[in-house]
């Protein structure tokens, strides 16, 4: 990972979508090759502080561009999130299968919501606007997926 370029990129997209000046962010990268994410982040909601954490090690993800916009994506949705979030927590009771059912529904739309926005914005503005398939090399073909299934017929 050229971390120079990641430093520029970040600048560039802390301004561009106004996370700056209302919160303060700085871009960490880790070196830990047993990190499994590509992007993180770490959040101070009540001071308005947030680390991002970049994977230099291993990453999943070609575009580091692509990284970067999906992660502060999350700081864009955060508001959103934190109120899903507390309804869940209030409207279902702790570890019952409703609540890990809203959670996973919760999760999955919103990974899917900050992953359109950030493909959104790379094709308006990214340098990169190639989309990284880094995780789709990890996943079952279309038709592993039904190996072992029974047949309906």
């Amino acid at each position: 990972m050229d971390k120079e370029k990641a430093r520029d990129l970040f600048e560039k997209y802390i301004r561009k979508l106004r996370i700056t000046p209302a919160w303060d962010v700085r871009l960490e990268f880790v070196e830990d090759p047993a990190w499994r994410k590509t992007g993180d982040f770490k959040i101070d909601c009540d001071d308005r502080k947030a680390v991002l954490l970049l994977n230099a090690s291993s990453p999943r993800q070609e575009n580091v561009e692509e990284v970067i916009v999906h992660e502060l994506m999350h700081i864009k949705m955060y508001p959103l999130d934190q109120v899903t979030e507390s309804l869940i927590v209030n409207c279902f009771e702790e570890n019952s299968a409703a609540e890990k059912f809203a959670y996973q529904q919760f999760f999955t739309a919103l990974e899917q919501t900050v992953e359109e926005l950030a493909k959104c914005f790379l094709l308006e503005f990214g340098e990169d606007r190639e989309l990284s398939f880094g995780r789709c090399r990890q996943m079952k073909s279309f038709s592993e997926l039904y190996d072992g299934l029974k047949s309906i017929e």
